[in-house]
C-alpha cells in the first residue's frame, strides 16, 4: 500500500535501491543534492544534475521534462552521506512556466524498481516558487527514511543551493541552466491533464492563490507543530508524527520544512502568501489579508474574498477519520497562529507608523501649533484606526470560519480526542487498540478566548509530564485580562487572587488523575497500568476514584519504603524489555515482568527520596518512554532546590503543564504565549468515574 505523505511527514523504507518518479505540469529540471548529517553540501560533487548526472549510487537525467525517473541506491552511498535531497526548478527559456503555481502541482513517488510505488507527496500549496526540495531521504539509526519536504524558493534553484551550504551555488546553478539548454530538444513535453495526482484517481482541486499581500512577517508561522504543544520543539519533530508535531503553508522563498534543524525564513515582503494547509483536502478559501504597507495616500482596493465553504469533519488528508481529524485539528491550530500572526504585525505596524507620521508632523517648529498640527495629528490617528480596523476585520473572518470549523469538529472527535463533557464518552467502551494520540488540555490566545483548540499529543509519550503544584504555575506570562478571563472561567476554583498552596496541589492531583483516567480508557483492556508514589500519604482523596473502581489496586505505600519498592520495579522492568528488545527475545522475559504499558504518577516530590531513589527517578525519566514507562510528576521544584543543578535535567526533559489556566506555552513559529487549560471534567460530572468503572470491568472480562 502506499503511503500518501504530507508535507512534513516521514515513511520508513525497506529497500535501498528505489526509483523516484516525478509527473509536473510542465518541464522541470530534477536534480539530486548529498549532504550530511545536517544536510550541508561539501562541494559541487555532492550535486547530481543535468550536467553531471551520475553521482556515487545516483542517477538523474540530462534535461528538463515533464516526467522524470530518478535511480537511487542507497547502499552505494558513501557513509559521510546522511541526507539525499531530491530538487525540482524551473528552466528558463523552457515551456511558459515561470512559477510552479501557474501550473497542476508537482507529484513525487518513491518506487521500487518494477515500478511499486512506496510513498507519495504532491506538492500542492505552490506559489511564486521556482525551485523546490521536493522530498529527502535519510538515515535514521542504521535505517532510511523519506520525508516530504515541500521547501520552496522564490529566488530560484541559486538560493536553495545557496541554503544548503554550497559555496559556489550561483555557479553550479548557471552550470545547471547551460546544461539544461544543450538538452532542450529532448524536453519531453507536459502530459494532459490526468486524473493521477491522486490515489483514488480524481484530479487534485486547483486553489487560486490570494492576490494580495499578507503583512510583514506575518507568515513566520509557517513550519512544523508546535514545540509547546505536544511536547516537541522545533528541533526535532517526532519520528511518528505527521506532525505535534506538520508544517503549514508554501509562501514564496524558503519555507522550513519539518526536519531537524529547520529554520524558518520569512518569505520576501509583498509577496502573496498561500493560506491554505497542505494536510486539508478541500480547505476554505480565508480571508484575504490587508497590507499595513500601502503608501500613504494610495486608495486601498482590497480584493473581495472567496466565498467559504462549509466546514466538515475529517476534512484533512489521513488514512483514516482519526487521522484525519488529527490532521485537521493541527491544521486550525496553525491557521488560528497565522491569523494572529497577521493581525499582530498589521498592528504594530501602525503603531509604528503613528509615531512616525507623528514624529514628521511635529519636527517643524512652525507646525508645532495651531490648527496645522492639529490637522495632522488626526491625519495620522485616523490612518492609524483604518489600519487596525482592517486588520481586524481581516482577523475576524479568519476566526469566524475557524470558529465554524471548531463547532463541526469537536463533537466528531473521538474519545482520546474529545473533552470530557462530549457525549461521547457515554457510550464509551474500552478500545481495541491504541489511538494515534491524546488530549491533554487545550489551547487559546487572548485574542479570541472563545475558539478552543484541542491540545493533542501523539502517543506513545516521548516525554513525561510534569503538572507544576507551585506558585509558579500561576505565574503568568500572558495579559492581564487573561488572568480576570481565568477567575471567570474557574468560578469558584479561583478567588480573586492567586490560589493558595492546598488550592493548587488539589488541582494538581485531579489533573492527574484525570489525565491517567483517560489514559487508561483509551488504551486496550489490560494494556496500560498506573502505579502511584505518594510517600506522605495525601493524595488518597483525589486517588478515591482509581482506588473505588479497582483500576489501582491498593493504595500506594507511604514513606521511604514504598518509594523504593515502586522505583525498583520500574526500574527492573526498565532494564528486561531493552535487553529483550536488543536481544530479540521477548519471549525470554520472566513470567512476572508486566509487558503493559506504565504511568508512575509520583506525588509529594521529593519527600520520601533519597538520593538513590533520585538517581532511578531520572533513569526511568530518560529511559522509560522507550520501553513503555512514562512519568506523570505532580512536583513543586521550588521544594527540589536543596538537589540543585542534579535535577535540571529531570525538569527540563519533561513537559510542564498547569492545574490552572496559565500563558506559558510557547509555539516555536511566531513564539505565541498560549494559554493551556488543563483536561478537567465539569464541576459536579461522574463521568471520570463512569468511564474508569467500565475499564476495571473490560479487565475483569479479559482475565476470565
Amino acid at each position: 500500500m502506499t503511503a500518501e505523505l504530507v508535507r512534513g511527514q516521514n515513511h520508513a523504507l525497506d529497500r535501498t535501491r528505489v526509483e523516484i518518479r516525478i509527473t509536473a505540469g510542465g518541464p522541470v529540471v530534477a536534480a539530486v543534492t548529498l549532504g550530511d548529517a545536517q544536510g550541508r553540501l561539501p562541494g559541487a560533487e555532492a550535486v547530481a544534475h543535468p550536467g553531471a548526472p551520475r553521482r556515487t549510487g545516483i542517477e538523474v537525467p540530462r534535461q528538463a521534462a515533464a516526467e522524470h525517473r530518478l535511480a537511487v541506491d542507497l547502499g552505494a552511498l558513501p557513509d559521510a552521506v546522511h541526507r539525499v535531497s531530491v530538487l525540482l526548478a524551473l528552466p528558463t527559456g523552457i515551456g511558459a512556466l515561470t512559477t510552479f503555481g501557474a501550473a497542476a502541482p508537482p507529484s513525487v513517488r518513491v518506487t521500487d524498481l518494477d515500478g511499486t510505488a512506496l510513498a507519495g507527496y504532491t506538492l500542492t500549496g505552490l506559489g511564486a516558487e521556482s525551485a523546490v526540495v521536493a522530498v529527502e531521504l535519510y538515515r535514521r539509526a542504521d535505517a532510511w527514511k523519506v520525508r516530504a519536504v515541500g521547501q520552496g524558493y522564490a529566488d530560484g534553484l541559486a538560493a536553495l543551493l545557496r541554503d544548503q551550504g554550497l559555496p559556489t551555488a550561483a555557479e553550479l546553478a548557471a552550470e545547471i541552466e547551460e546544461a539544461v539548454g544543450r538538452g532542450h530538444a529532448r524536453a519531453v513535453p507536459a502530459p494532459a491533464p490526468a486524473a493521477a495526482n491522486r490515489p483514488d484517481g480524481h484530479a487534485l482541486p486547483q486553489h487560486p492563490a490570494p492576490d494580495t499581500a499578507n503583512p510583514p512577517a506575518a507568515d513566520r508561522a509557517a513550519a512544523a507543530p508546535p514545540a509547546a504543544s505536544d511536547g516537541h520543539s522545533a528541533h526535532a519533530p517526532a519520528e511518528h508524527g505527521p506532525s505535534v508535531h506538520a508544517p503549514s503553508g508554501h509562501g514564496p522563498g524558503p519555507t522550513a520544512p519539518t526536519a531537524e534543524g529547520a529554520t524558518p525564513t520569512a518569505p520576501p515582503a509583498g509577496a502573496p502568501v498561500d493560506y491554505r494547509h497542505p494536510k486539508r483536502r478541500a480547505t476554505p478559501a480565508p480571508a484575504t489579508p490587508t497590507s499595513p504597507v500601502d503608501a500613504p495616500g494610495d486608495p486601498a482596493s482590497p480584493a473581495s474574498p472567496p466565498a467559504p465553504s462549509l466546514p466538515v469533519a475529517g476534512d484533512a488528508a489521513g488514512w483514516s477519520m482519526e487521522e484525519r481529524l488529527y490532521n485537521q485539528v493541527w491544521g486550525m491550530f496553525e491557521d488560528l497562529t497565522r491569523s494572529v500572526a497577521a493581525y499582530r504585525s498589521a498592528s504594530d505596524f501602525a503603531e509604528s507608523r503613528l509615531e512616525q507620521e507623528l514624529d514628521t508632523a511635529l519636527s517643524d517648529p512652525r507646525n508645532r501649533l495651531g490648527t496645522a498640527a492639529d490637522a495632522a495629528r488626526a491625519a495620522a490617528r485616523d490612518k492609524h484606526a483604518a489600519l487596525v480596523t482592517q486588520a481586524r476585520a481581516a482577523l475576524d473572518r479568519d476566526l469566524a470560519q475557524l470558529a465554524a470549523e471548531s463547532e463541526v469538529v469537536e463533537p466528531a472527535l473521538p474519545p482520546a480526542f474529545a473533552r470530557w463533557d462530549s457525549p461521547v464518552w457515554q457510550a464509551h467502551r474500552p478500545a481495541q487498540e491504541r489511538p494515534m494520540a491524546l488530549r491533554l488540555g487545550e489551547l487559546h490566545l487572548p485574542e479570541v478566548r472563545d475558539l478552543r483548540i484541542p491540545m493533542l499529543v501523539r502517543l506513545p509519550l516521548e516525554r513525561g509530564l510534569w503538572i507544576d503544584c507551585g506558585p509558579d504555575a500561576y505565574a503568568w506570562r500572558g495579559p492581564d485580562p487573561d488572568r480576570a478571563y481565568a477567575r471567570r472561567e474557574l468560578g469558584s476554583a479561583l478567588t480573586d487572587g492567586p490560589p493558595d498552596e492546598a488550592e493548587l496541589r488539589r488541582l494538581s492531583l485531579e489533573t492527574a488523575v484525570a489525565l491517567a483516567a483517560r489514559m487508561l480508557a483509551v488504551h486496550p483492556a489490560g494494556e496500560f497500568a498506573v502505579q502511584v508514589i505518594d510517600s506522605g500519604g495525601t493524595a488518597l482523596p483525589a486517588l478515591a476514584p482509581l482506588l473505588e473502581t479497582g483500576v489501582l489496586p491498593a493504595a500506594p505505600v507511604p514513606g521511604a519504603q514504598g518509594v523504593a519498592t515502586v522505583l525498583e520495579g520500574l526500574t527492573r522492568r526498565v532494564d528486561l524489555v531493552q535487553m529483550a528488545v536488543r536481544s530479540r527475545a521477548a519471549d525470554a522475559l520472566p513470567p512476572d515482568v508486566d509487558t503493559a504499558d506504565q504511568l508512575l504518577i509520583v506525588h509529594d516530590f521529593p519527600h520520601g527520596f533519597d538520593d538513590r531513589a533520585v538517581t532511578r527517578l531520572r533513569y526511568l525519566a530518560d529511559e522509560g518512554p522507550a520501553v513503555g514507562v512514562h512519568l506523570l510528576m505532580v512536583a513543586d521544584r521550588a521544594q527540589a532546590r536543596e538537589y540543585g543543578p542534579v535535577l535540571d535535567p529531570l525538569w527540563r526533559s519533561l513537559l510542564r503543564i498547569t492545574p490552572v489556566p496559565a500563558a506559558h506555552l510557547a509555539d516555536p513559529w511566531v513564539g505565541h504565549a498560549w494559554t493551556y487549560e488543563p483536561p478537567l471534567a465539569p464541576r459536579g460530572s461522574q463521568v471520570v468515574r463512569q468511564v474508569l468503572a467500565r475499564v476495571a470491568e473490560a479487565r475483569r472480562e479479559r482475565r476470565s
